[in-house]
């Protein structure tokens, strides 16, 4: 594994006194090592509302030591041999174990707006 990623679970929120925005805070999980693959070529596409959502499926692979990362949890690419990888969000969508494993292989989800 030769790219880098950050991974964040949400923690809750603040709201700035002076606007009333509201910023979600997060903890960080992980940092290091992974690799993003694609699973399939296709996309899947949905309508919500009169919008269309283009969903991309992925698959994010970590050393197996890795056991900390929840469902809905934040990846973000920070190198990769891809340059076009880095910066990408995406959110961890199930979780999968296995006694033979030699990787920690979760599917993701990117997200896109």
């Amino acid at each position: 594994m030769v790219d880098a990623c950050v991974i964040r679970r949400r923690t809750g929120e603040t709201t700035d006194p002076t606007t009333g925005e509201v910023t979600p805070t997060y903890a960080q999980v992980y940092s290091g090592k992974c690799r993003v693959q694609t699973r399939n070529i296709a996309t899947q596409s949905s309508n919500v509302g009169q919008q269309r959502v283009d969903l991309f499926t992925s698959e994010l692979q970590l050393p197996i030591e890795v056991v900390d990362v929840l469902v809905n949890d934040v990846v973000e690419v920070t190198d990769s041999l891809d340059p076009a990888l880095v910066g990408h969000s995406m959110r961890v969508t199930n979780l999968a174990y296995g006694t033979h494993k030699t990787a920690r292989r979760l599917p993701l989800q990117e997200i896109t707006s």
